[in-house]
């Protein structure tokens, strides 16, 4: 198999280079969909064969369906990445084994990761599952402000398309700094609330993925964000820091983990309730 590889980037000169790298052992044809980048984005991208293709950022949904529905692509297969994700030798392997036409319409691949230049491996999140490799056609992303997955086009409703799941990772390397991580997950806070609300006025879209607790990776999660989501604001975030950072040992993953699972699954989540009470009380 030697799927087209198509990647979103902004900004990414730090982390691009390692991800191109490991594409080009995959496949002949990348293309980076970039956001107006004003660093060396464009240039390192370029000088990896890749073909850029400029496209302004709504969100990440929208942005990965624009470049399904308009790039020239001639793969019978997609792989999509962030300019952030490296796949170990071992994932390189699992793609390149594929035969051209596999038994499945679609793979999960598995992500872990890595923070203040550690790795994370604990928390009940190391790895997590995200459809990323699929057969051009019949995949596409959900349109979310936040919090988006793949998924193959009606499989989720009428049982057509199956996946599977690869061997190997991809390492999320987020080398931003801790201010650019919060100003964004204060934006993502804003979409999570806001898709809260269409969903409770009965406004969301449909090509939504559809939560099963017995379905696919991105399925188990969806239905445990619902559960999670029924339970009390402001008690919620509290519990669930004690799930991942003690119940799931994050602990374990030292002072990097500490202070990624205090921003990730207390900070971000209270701050997505905080959110939801001033826009029920004060607007």
């Amino acid at each position: 198999m030697r799927p087209t590889v198509i990647l979103l980037s902004f900004n990414s000169e730090d982390t691009l280079g390692a991800t191109l790298a490991r594409a080009r052992e995959v496949s002949s044809e990348i293309f980076v969909i970039d956001s107006f980048s004003t660093d060396g984005t464009v240039a390192l991208a370029e000088s990896y064969g890749a073909t850029v293709v400029q496209h302004a950022f709504e969100n990440y949904g929208a942005q990965r369906n624009w470049g399904i529905d308009n790039l020239p692509i001639t793969g019978k297969w997609q792989l999509h990445l962030d300019a952030d994700e490296v796949m170990d030798d071992e994932l390189v392997a699992a793609i390149k084994a594929l035969p051209d036409e596999p038994q499945h319409a679609g793979y999960f691949v598995p992500r872990y990761v890595k923070f203040l230049g550690r790795v994370l491996r604990h928390g009940g999140m190391s790895p997590t599952w995200h459809l990323r490799l699929f057969r051009s056609g019949v995949g596409r992303c959900e349109d979310r402000k936040y919090d988006q997955h793949f998924l193959l086009v009606g499989s989720e409703t009428s049982g057509a398309g199956t996946t599977g799941q690869l061997s190997g990772v991809m390492i999320d390397d987020i080398a931003m700094s801790l201010s650019e991580w919060t100003a964004r997950h204060n934006r993502w806070a804003d979409g999570e609330v806001a898709e809260l609300f269409a969903e409770q006025a009965g406004a969301a879209e449909a090509g939504r993925l559809v939560a099963d607790a017995k379905g696919n990776p991105a399925q188990r999660k969806r239905a445990l964000r619902q559960k999670y989501n029924q339970l009390p604001l402001f008690v919620r975030p509290f519990a669930l820091f004690g799930y991942r950072f003690f119940f799931k040992l994050g602990f374990l993953d030292g002072t990097e983990g500490f202070i990624f699972w205090v921003l990730q699954t207390f900070w971000f989540r209270f701050l997505i309730d905080a959110k939801i009470w001033e826009k029920r009380h004060l607007r």
